[in-house]
């Protein structure tokens, strides 16, 4: 995409993720397998977790030897639906000094998010099968296409619809995105797509 800050992306919650795994073995290039340890960070002065639905974030994520830091506010249509956000993300060298920085400057953390991530390259899409501690089984797709003017809502409608071409009937997308189910479970309310 012409804009390298935007981000379309679905995260759903599936049951079986075997059928979109055994798809993706036969129809995609696998990536990597790997582990994530998201930390999620709000400003004392700014409460992000006040705010529903949640919109924004702050990340620190060790991936494997790698380290990043990433800042994302969801976009919102007028009937509340979220079909893209923007996303500032920049790789850093030591993720502990990064949470001690946030520390000084009066981020709290809010949430970890553990998982096993599995990665695919299917079409233009980046798919990875997640296996998150204490919430189950989800699917994050991905577009990481060059299209210019993509109408986010056209193209997680498409998501939408190649979960359901491969045998998801029900798809469940998270109100506020899975870090948030941790934070605020008394909260969440899944949506049939």
């Amino acid at each position: 995409m012409a804009d390298n800050n935007i981000e379309i992306e679905i995260q759903v919650k599936i049951e079986k993720p075997e059928i979109l795994i055994k798809f993706l073995e036969e129809n995609a290039s696998f990536k990597e397998e790997i582990h994530q340890l998201d930390k999620y960070f709000s400003p004392t002065h700014r409460n992000f977790g006040a705010v529903r639905p949640v919109e924004e974030w702050l990340r620190v994520r060790k991936s494997g030897n790698k380290a990043s830091f990433d800042y994302k506010h969801l976009r919102f249509d007028k009937n509340g639906k979220n079909y893209s956000c923007d996303q500032y993300e920049t790789n850093i060298g030591d993720s502990d000094q990064m949470e001690k920085i946030l520390a000084v400057l009066n981020f709290a953390p809010l949430i970890t998010v553990n998982k096993k991530r599995k990665i695919w390259m299917y079409k233009d899409y980046e798919i990875a099968v997640d296996n998150i501690e204490g919430l189950g089984d989800f699917v994050e797709i991905e577009y990481l296409g060059k299209k210019e003017n993509l109408d986010p809502k056209e193209v997680t409608g498409e998501m939408v619809a190649f979960l359901k071409k491969i045998g998801y009937q029900k798809i469940y997308r998270s109100y506020l995105g899975y870090p948030f189910q941790l934070l605020f479970p008394q909260e969440i309310k899944y949506e049939e797509e």
